[in-house]
């Protein structure tokens, strides 16, 4: 094994250390640089994908643009939700959470691999790719969020990214540097014996 690659120990401490960390618990006034950003989306492009479709786009909103995000996720919001459901508190969050993180990441999957290769296949290649992303971000010290509200189905939303009509946009990741003094999120799982079914052969 090459000595550049990671133990299995530290995988495993990286992969159980990530966390979601909303937009509120990162740092609205710490940049963070584009080539980090690159770097963090190239490491999701090397997820498993059939074909080798790379079915998948990102579009990086920064700095003012994400007040164009702001508005056209609201405008969205309005247009989808059915009155009995609409919240005015919901609203004021969509319009705050994109400007509490320094970059905000669409993630859309693209068809490209035609009738051969089922939608399902790429919208989980995406998933892939979204967890590499994350964890990069992980062992880079920032914090992440994946966030998926109904309204990236919306007509408005999907016109804005020039979303195909095969195609789908799996979120929202929020990046940022965590706010000075967060205590990082614990959390737990359920056994894993519980959730394995061995069917090995028995031997004698």
């Amino acid at each position: 094994m090459p000595d550049s690659l990671v133990t299995l120990a530290e995988l495993t401490a990286l992969i159980r250390h990530r966390r979601s960390i909303k937009p509120q618990d990162l740092d609205p006034a710490r940049e963070v640089s584009a080539e980090l950003v690159t770097e963090l989306i190239e490491n999701a492009t090397w997820a498993p994908n059939h074909g080798l479709t790379e079915p998948w786009r990102f579009h990086v909103f920064q700095g003012e643009v994400r007040k164009e995000l702001v508005s056209l996720m609201q405008q969205t919001y309005r247009e989808v939700t059915p009155p009995a459901e609409f919240r005015e508190d919901k609203l004021e969050k969509i319009g705050t959470n994109p400007l509490l993180a320094p970059v905000v990441i669409a993630c859309v999957m693209e068809r490209r691999g035609g009738a051969k290769i089922p939608a399902i296949e790429e919208m989980e290649a995406v998933a892939c790719a979204l967890q590499n992303l994350m964890l990069s971000a992980t062992a880079a010290g920032l914090g992440s969020y994946w966030s998926s509200p109904p309204l990236l189905e919306g007509a408005s939303f999907r016109e804005f990214l020039k979303v195909g009509g095969e195609d789908r946009c799996v979120g929202l990741i929020y990046l940022g540097w965590p706010r000075e003094g967060l205590k990082w999120p614990r959390s737990v799982r359920q056994p894993v014996a519980s959730k394995i079914e061995w069917r090995a052969t028995a031997h004698a």
